[in-house]
């Protein structure tokens, strides 16, 4: 059997379970040379363990592909430079980064302490900074490289998660920048949507889950409604599913997409398209407030639901 990845050197954080640790397995399948990187922590990213990387490298050990563990953190920018060290020492370059590497510290936001908001951006959002900017020198004098990043469809809005919603928003940003960015050098930057059952999707508190549940709830993230009403059978939304598609984009062919959001959701794999334009007005001098809140209500409010009181005190 062909080996897609043969003698590619693959970085994949967060990659102790889950989602993370289905893609270093098949990617050793697939004959690259992996980094598995885990910090071992608790989903609140309290604690660390050196138990979950080292079981997966085992695991590829003996099944006989080559693997080595890191149980650096990606938060901090010295500590990511080691994982990325690693793998130059190793195995002598860096091919592949697919960051799965994430915390959830969920709060509304009048609970939500600076730490728990500081803690989700170093590690989503920082981490991402962090990994990338250690592996594209590497990756831009190769000449190749491709880049795998774990955003979220909560940051189209998840109620109690404001840390986590726009770390990963973030991360889109960066994505579709950096893809202009190093599309010259061989490198392809792609963000995901992932979404499984995993040790994460399970933290998800019974109220995210009830409202995503609703019709209008206009939730759009980890709780959403399409995990928890798939049509699709129970086995559809294991981690594996997330993996074969994830590894496509890592393959030589896959660098024909760059730039782009992937949503990996069960056995289904979807596009989701930059914002666009739906509704404008435009005028050739200046508004004014009375006009404004005469016009937009039947234009560009037209259909929308105001979830505030009608008539407020103020």
């Amino acid at each position: 059997m062909r080996k897609r990845l043969n003698k590619k050197v693959a970085i994949v954080t967060g990659a102790g379970r889950g989602i993370g640790r289905a893609i270093a397995l098949m990617m050793a399948k697939e004959g690259a040379l992996v980094v598995v990187n885990d910090y071992g922590g608790n989903i609140d990213g309290t604690g660390s363990s050196e138990s979950p990387a080292s079981s997966v490298v085992k695991e590829i050990i003996d099944s006989g592909g080559i693997a080595t563990a890191s149980h650096h953190s990606v938060s901090e920018f010295t500590s990511a430079e080691k994982i990325v060290n690693l793998a130059i020492n190793k195995f002598g370059r860096v091919d592949i980064l697919c960051n799965a590497a994430g915390i959830l510290r969920d709060r509304m936001v009048f609970n939500m302490s600076e730490d728990e908001w500081d803690d989700v951006l170093k590690v989503h959002l920082y981490g991402t900074f962090n990994m990338i900017k250690n592996c594209v020198p590497h990756m831009k004098d190769n000449g190749y490289g491709r880049i795998v990043l774990f955003a979220s469809s909560s940051g189209l809005g998840s109620a109690g998660q404001a840390n986590y919603s726009s770390a990963k928003e973030g991360i889109v940003g960066l994505t579709r920048s950096l893809s202009n960015e190093l599309s010259p050098y061989g490198i392809s930057v792609n963000a995901v949507y992932p979404i499984a059952h995993t040790r994460m999707m399970a933290s998800v508190p019974n109220s995210v889950k009830e409202l995503a549940r609703s019709e209008d709830s206009g939730i759009s993230g980890v709780g959403a409604a399409e995990l928890f009403q798939s049509p699709e059978p129970e086995e559809a939304m294991s981690p594996e599913n997330n993996a074969v598609k994830i590894l496509y984009l890592c393959t030589h062919k896959g660098g024909n997409i760059t730039g782009k959001v992937i949503s990996t959701g069960g056995w289904s794999i979807s596009h989701i398209p930059k914002r666009k334009i739906t509704k404008s007005i435009q005028r050739d001098t200046p508004w004014t407030v009375n006009e404004l809140l005469k016009l937009i209500p039947i234009s560009l409010g037209a259909g929308l639901v105001n979830p505030s009181p009608k008539d407020p005190k103020y």
